[in-house]
C-alpha cells in the first residue's frame, strides 16, 4: 500500500516538535493533520478516522493520558497510535500506557527519524520512500 493513503495525526502542543515530527511524516509520503490541544486531538480523530495518531502525554485542555481514555472509545479504538514524551517514565507507568489496546509503541523526546519512519511502515503496512515493490 502506498504510504500517500495514509493519513497521521500528529499531536503536541510544542510546534518546534511539531514541526520535525511533520517533516519526518511528510518526507515518507504520508498525509498528515494537526492538533495541538487533546480537544482537538479528539475531534479529528472522532471526525476523520486517522490511519494512525502520533500523539505527545503532556498537552494543554484534555491531557494525553486523557485523550487516550476517551480514544478507547468504540469509534476510534482501531486507531493505532504511538506515544511521545520528553518526560522519562517509570516501567510500571509505560506498562499501563502500552496495555491500552491501540497503544502501538512508545517513543521518548527527541525521536529518532529512522526509527519512527520503521515504525510508521510497519504499523501502517506501507513501503519506505524510494523502496521496491
Amino acid at each position: 500500500m502506498n504510504a500517500e493513503e495514509k493519513t497521521v495525526l500528529i499531536v503536541d502542543d510544542d510546534s518546534e516538535v511539531w514541526d520535525l515530527l511533520y517533516y519526518i511524516v511528510r518526507k515518507e509520503g504520508f498525509r498528515t493533520e494537526k492538533a495541538s490541544d487533546g480537544e482537538e486531538a479528539l475531534e479529528k480523530a472522532r471526525g476523520m478516522t486517522p490511519s494512525l495518531i502520533l500523539l505527545d502525554l503532556m498537552l494543554p485542555r484534555l491531557s494525553g493520558f486523557e485523550l487516550l481514555r476517551e480514544l478507547q472509545e468504540e469509534s476510534t479504538a482501531d486507531i493505532p497510535i504511538i506515544l511521545v514524551s520528553g518526560r522519562h517514565m517509570d516501567q510500571s507507568t509505560l506498562d499501563l500506557l502500552k496495555s491500552e489496546p491501540n497503544v502501538k509503541d512508545f517513543m521518548e523526546k527527541p525521536v529518532k527519524p529512522q526509527v519512527l519512519t520503521a515504525r510508521l511502515h510497519a504499523l501502517l503496512g506501507t513501503r519506505p520512500t524510494g523502496a521496491k515493490e
